[in-house]
């Protein structure tokens, strides 16, 4: 089991490439159960989600607080999350153990608790029938849920997962979201995408990402009464995101 969420707030984070601002004074807070992190390709997705690991260090406040409230150290919380990039590179030789295993191993997991780990991780993404099949003969949704099993294996108090449904058909988009719903239960989880119609099917918070700022965070439900009588997620955006658009010019 996950032993400790986290609730992670952001304070006026910015962040620049050179001299353009792809981040610009953003402030969110992610808790519990499922937080989809929608926008287009380059609205700052993948950047904002590379600070919240610490790969990139813009300017603002970005702080981790457990259940009581107490504020954990960015060190320790930010070793215990566990990440799922969009793309990872696999050994196609590597069994899916032997993978999950490696990972187990870079992140500290102690020899005596790595099988157990392992096993527990696989069990979660309901891939240990497959533990010995090698990473070069797995679907693609098989190599989804081996990469979740990855994050997972250090026992993480909250997962972040990039664009994890890219790619897959729409059977293995369908068992996929059931699996991170799943997840969700037992543990925070912040999924980036851009494919609303797997949000509109989560119990999830939603945060609208837009040119490098926050143009909406709230439920699928509040997101749908801000698109102004919209009737799907993805009116809803193109409205959303229109507005803030329009604000940004105004300004």
């Amino acid at each position: 089991m996950f032993a400790v969420s986290v609730t992670l707030i952001v304070k006026d984070l910015s962040f620049n490439y050179s001299k353009r601002a792809v981040l610009s004074a953003v402030n969110l807070q992610i808790g519990s159960g499922i937080t989809a992190l929608v926008g287009i390709n380059g609205a700052g997705k993948t950047t904002l989600i590379r600070n919240l690991l610490g790969d990139l260090t813009g300017t603002g406040e970005i702080a981790f607080y457990d259940e009581g409230g107490n504020l954990r150290s960015q060190k320790i919380a930010r070793a215990r999350l566990g990440y799922l990039p969009q793309t990872f590179g696999f050994p196609p030789h590597l069994s899916a153990e032997e993978f999950v295993s490696y990972f187990a191993w870079l992140r500290g997991v102690p020899r005596r608790d790595r099988r157990a780990a392992v096993n527990d991780a696989l069990q979660r993404v309901n891939m240990e029938t497959e533990a010995a099949t090698l990473m070069g003969q797995l679907s693609g949704g098989m190599l989804r849920r081996i990469g979740i099993a990855q994050a997972l294996v250090h026992r993480p108090d909250a997962v972040i997962l990039d664009e994890p449904t890219v790619g897959l058909d729409p059977a293995q988009r369908l068992d996929l979201r059931g699996l991170l719903a799943e997840l969700a239960e037992a543990t925070p989880v912040l999924v980036s995408t851009h494919l609303l119609e797997d949000v509109a099917q989560w119990d999830a918070g939603v945060i609208v990402l837009h040119e490098g700022t926050v143009a909406f965070q709230g439920t699928v439900q509040d997101m749908l009464d801000h698109g102004d009588g919209a009737d799907t997620l993805e009116r809803a955006f193109l409205t959303i995101t229109a507005r803030s658009s329009r604000e940004k010019v105004r300004q």
